[in-house]
């Protein structure tokens, strides 16, 4: 690959990076709870493993060829997550941290109220309602993500949104009415 080619690669990636990375940060922050610090690594890990595939992501006529690089990068956002979710460490919290102070907006509380309630899900349910839900992806393709079938996806929709309407409960048309 010649130096120029290359050099147009990596100006392509930058302007790619620079205009998801608020959107992959958004889902990161949901997935993990409102884990911003945990959000902003796995965010640096999903782009970090772009930069990394990004020229053979363009090659020309090469059977792994990725049409769509914002869906493939949310995908390894949620596999990096995933995988995260599975190691023993991912479950230490520090204990002398400071709480982080939020803003107050007009949709703060209702804001708050969701992402303590989605941290109580299960990471893979986790995954799948926000995939669903706030990436609003297909059944088809969240199961694809997630490598599960069509039927699991399902299941746990129902089974996760359940749960979140029982976390909610009231406090949900309270928070919206304000």
């Amino acid at each position: 690959m010649g130096s120029g080619r290359r050099a147009a690669l990596e100006e392509e990636f930058v302007a790619f990076a620079t205009a998801r990375s608020g959107q992959l940060y958004r889902s990161a922050y949901f997935l993990t709870g409102g884990d911003t610090h945990l959000s902003e690594d796995l965010v640096q890990e999903t782009l970090g493993q772009m930069y990394t595939h990004w020229h053979r992501l363009h090659r020309p006529g090469w059977a792994g060829r990725i049409d769509n690089p914002a869906g493939y990068a949310q995908t390894v956002l949620v596999r990096a997550y995933l995988s995260h979710q599975r190691r023993r460490s991912s479950s230490e919290r520090p204990s002398q941290a400071l709480p982080e102070i939020a803003e107050d907006g007009p949709d703060s509380a209702l804001r708050l109220a969701l992402v303590e309630a989605l941290s109580q899900l299960p990471p893979r349910d986790r995954a799948v309602v926000v995939l669903r839900y706030w990436e609003d992806r297909s059944v088809e393709e969240t199961a694809a993500i997630v490598r599960d079938s069509s039927a699991a996806v399902r299941t746990r929709c129902s089974r996760a949104l359940a749960k979140l309407r029982g976390l909610l409960g009231g406090d949900l048309a309270e928070l919206v009415a304000r």
